[in-house]
């Protein structure tokens, strides 16, 4: 029996409808990656859905161990690490990735993912309602922000259903919801990708600023276009950003 650990963040998902909710989302892929297997609600479905196909991810041993001795996935398909250390690039593309993220790193794998975007093609995840919230809301929302503008820029994102605490192992104390990425047939990337997202960083961490203040220290006042210059960044749609981070990339360029 695999039991809980507080300091891994593990709530544990005991109610098979929803688990067969979840991964209905999934479409098939070359590689699938379960992050965060735990007892093996969702393990159970995609193995016998999946097959070989299929690659669950822990770092707990307890959790590896069930899966193997009562799912009788094979070693070769169970990986005990950490998801944030592997390498996706040693996988198979395309790259299809689901799983309940553990609340406390929910957003540095979701910054993770941001980093194979190239191979991940769709994630369905269950994480904390909030972090769900964030990711799928609009400009001129409050909950829109840094991960709002980078999720956005890559991938559709689709928010399905909240999840209650008693479905969990032990409950959590907040709500969950389940949300699905979808990577964008059509995207504008940035002209420097590490700029652009310096320019979402700087802008939402003085979110209450305006942008001539907020990115007073990357840029200068007249550098910033007119129709921006007095807004905030909840304001500007992702596409905004992205015209207005290639527009100061070029002009610190061509003045340098």
């Amino acid at each position: 029996m695999v039991k809980p650990k507080k300091f891994l963040g593990q709530h544990f998902l005991h109610d098979k409808n929803i688990a067969r909710k979840i991964t209905e989302l999934l479409k098939p892929a070359a590689t699938i990656i379960e992050v965060g297997a735990g007892t093996g609600a969702l393990s159970s479905l995609l193995y016998e859905r999946y097959g070989k196909n299929v690659f669950f991810v822990d770092i707990d041993e307890e959790a590896i161990h069930y899966l193997k001795e009562n799912i009788n996935i094979p070693s070769a398909q169970l990986y005990r690490k950490d998801f944030l250390t592997i390498d996706l690039s040693t996988f198979q593309q395309p790259i299809h990735i689901i799983g309940n993220f553990p609340y406390n790193i929910s957003s540095q794998l979701l910054f993770k993912i941001l980093e194979y975007k190239d191979r991940v093609q769709q994630v369905v995840c269950m994480l904390q309602k909030e972090v769900a919230q964030r990711m799928a809301s609009k400009e001129g929302n409050k909950n829109y922000g840094i991960l709002s503008v980078l999720i956005q820029t890559y991938y559709d994102v689709h928010y399905h259903f909240q999840v209650n605490q008693h479905v969990f192992i032990p409950p959590p104390k907040v709500k969950s919801a389940v949300i699905e990425l979808n990577k964008k047939k059509n995207y504008t990337t940035p002209i420097n990708e590490a700029f652009f997202t310096t320019i979402v960083k700087t802008a939402f961490n003085q979110r209450r600023k305006i942008l001539s203040n907020s990115l007073s220290e990357l840029v200068e006042k007249n550098q910033i276009p007119e129709k921006y210059i007095a807004k905030r960044p909840e304001m500007l749609s992702v596409d905004d950003f992205l015209e207005l981070s290639n527009d100061l990339y070029l002009k610190i360029r061509a003045s340098s």
